[in-house]
């Protein structure tokens, strides 16, 4: 007898048969996956840090020196400059264009500037300021350059910056009563 006869013969065994075939089959798919492993991380966090400017003297003058004449001590005014955000940036001194009251007799070309670093701060307590701190720009004021790099600040540094100026001792009676100005600006990237 042949074994598809058999078969067709005997039908209670084949579908036995079958049935034992497919629970293998099926148990044998089901095996291959019954270990599986997971891992989470959860709230990935992304922001941005500040890079914020105080000034101490902020919209008002560094310095105001009024009643100049020829051969007077330097007139002396401090500001006090912090990167107040969380991010490091360099700091740059910029100006606006020199307005002189006299276009023939410029006094910007009389007046001399020093602008020292005093230094930075310690916590709380201000550096110094003396002859001896760093000179970040001297010249006249005619002569300012557009911009004066003042290095980098880290989040929270604060330094203090003297601006110190004298009208030239030989400045003749063609600069009596005229007058300069200049609006400085602070900024960092």
């Amino acid at each position: 007898m042949s074994r598809l006869a058999f078969l067709i013969d005997h039908p209670r065994r084949t579908l036995a048969a079958l049935a034992t075939v497919l629970a293998a089959c099926s148990l044998t798919a089901a095996s291959g996956a019954d270990f599986t492993a997971e891992a989470a991380n959860p709230l990935n966090t992304f922001s941005t840090g500040t890079l914020t400017i105080d000034n101490s003297r902020d919209d008002a003058a560094i310095l105001t020196a009024a009643g100049m004449r020829p051969g007077d001590d330097f007139v002396t005014g401090t500001v006090d400059i912090a990167n107040s955000g969380s991010l490091s940036g360099t700091f740059t001194l910029t100006h606006d264009p020199v307005e002189d009251s006299d276009a023939d007799h410029p006094l910007s070309e009389q007046i001399g500037l020093v602008v020292r670093d005093c230094g930075t701060f310690a916590g709380g307590t201000q550096p110094a300021c003396d002859d001896s701190d760093e000179i970040v720009w001297v010249g006249t004021l005619d002569t300012l350059p557009a911009s004066v790099e003042l290095g980098e600040f880290d989040g929270g540094e604060r330094h203090r910056y003297r601006f110190q100026s004298k009208l030239n001792p030989s400045a003749g009676n063609e600069y009596q009563g005229a007058s300069s100005e200049v609006a400085f600006t602070w900024t960092a990237a």
